[in-house]
């Protein structure tokens, strides 16, 4: 009796684009020190853990509905912080946009502007997941390239601008992973240029990507400010970062309305559940606790790029919460001289730098006695 040959093994349809790729994401490892991914290392308190209990306990009893789609409350108070945090006025709920994070924003923004025929423009190295969303959205993707000390030469970005001509161009301020912001007088240069650059005349989406802006230097100023006159320009804000509410998944743009209407057409029905709605008002109540711990934390900045300059290495200045620092001939052997001793920072960027996150006080002094011992 002839065996009936094995059937062959099932194919699934996936995208070609995606068939080899890996889920994005750092390490998550068990380590008693964890400065790779940028959070801000202070626990809420038990003040805003009690407000957000209650504001979760009072949207449990409506989890039978569907939250409020247009959640325009917790737009107008996001508006009110960027006033207050910017000084920008004018920011109501109709130039406000929120989503599960800046990530979603990011991939919102590229469902309503990119796709097939279209491109996302940065300039390397940048975010690591920009090329991501414009995988995910069928949109081309073009990475120019940043100066050697990572800042973004205007005149080259603009004829790059003029050639590609971008559906959308990202660009992080402060950068990620170099922590390095972008001088207004450049932003408006590129929105300038932005204005015709876009695909058949029309304008091109400039996002500027401020996840990191609370922790900017004093008299850095943010691109709000530009906001007014420029209704191609997005700015995108996040609460993980200065409120510590990683967790939470808040992610939020200004925007002209137009623009933002444009998001509301490709957003999922009622993405941004009834308890992330509450979270995220309980937090804004309590701002000026939460934004105490951002001095702190730029104090730690600055003091931990000095010591890394006094140790004899390059560190990147930063307005961001993470310090770019190098450059080793061999990064991985640091970074895994590192993870041995119990602290965990980010492999990225260019090779031969390394990225560290700012934690307490605690956890910069066990990262540094980690990496003299490294060193030596």
């Amino acid at each position: 009796m002839t065996a009936t040959p094995d059937p062959a093994p099932l194919r699934l349809p996936v995208r070609p684009e995606l068939a080899h790729e890996e889920p994005y994401g750092a390490p998550q490892l068990d380590v008693p020190v964890l400065l790779n991914v940028n959070e801000n290392p202070y626990r809420p308190s038990d003040a805003v853990v009690a407000s957000i209990a209650s504001a979760v306990a009072d949207a449990a009893v409506t989890l039978n509905r569907y939250p409020d789609r247009e959640f325009r409350t917790l737009r107008t108070a996001l508006g009110a912080y960027l006033e207050r945090e910017s000084g920008v006025g004018g920011l109501d709920a109709d130039h406000l946009w929120a989503a599960n994070g800046s990530n979603e924003v990011m991939l919102h923004l590229l469902q309503a502007f990119g796709g097939p025929g279209r491109t996302a423009l940065s300039f390397a190295p940048t975010y690591s997941m920009y090329p991501e969303y414009a995988r995910d959205t069928n949109t081309a993707w073009v990475a120019g390239r940043r100066e050697e000390d990572f800042t973004l030469d205007v005149d080259v970005a603009a004829r790059l601008i003029e050639e590609v001509r971008p559906a959308v161009v990202l660009l992080p301020s402060p950068n990620n992973p170099t922590g390095t912001a972008l001088p207004l007088d450049t932003v408006r240069r590129l929105l300038d240029v932005a204005r015709t650059s876009g695909p058949d005349g029309a304008a091109t989406v400039l996002v500027i990507d401020e996840a990191y802006a609370e922790f900017r230097r004093e008299g850095v100023p943010s691109a709000l400010e530009l906001l007014a006159s420029n209704p191609h320009l997005a700015v995108s804000r996040t609460m993980s970062k200065a409120f510590g509410m990683a967790g939470a998944r808040v992610g939020y743009l200004a925007a002209a309305p137009a623009l933002v209407d444009a998001l509301r057409v490709v957003r999922l029905p009622y993405h941004l559940s009834a308890v992330t709605q509450a979270v995220a008002l309980a937090a804004l109540a309590h701002t000026d606790e939460l934004m105490a711990q951002v001095a702190s934390l730029r104090a730690e900045r600055d003091e931990l790029a000095t010591w890394l300059l006094e140790h004899g290495l390059d560190a990147v200045p930063s307005d961001a919460n993470f310090v770019l620092f190098g450059r080793f001939r061999d990064r991985h052997a640091v970074w895994q001289g590192l993870l041995d001793a119990g602290i965990l920072v980010r492999e990225t960027g260019p090779d031969g730098w390394l990225r560290v996150s700012v934690g307490t006080p605690q956890e910069t002094a066990a990262f540094k006695a980690a990496l003299v011992e490294v060193l030596a």
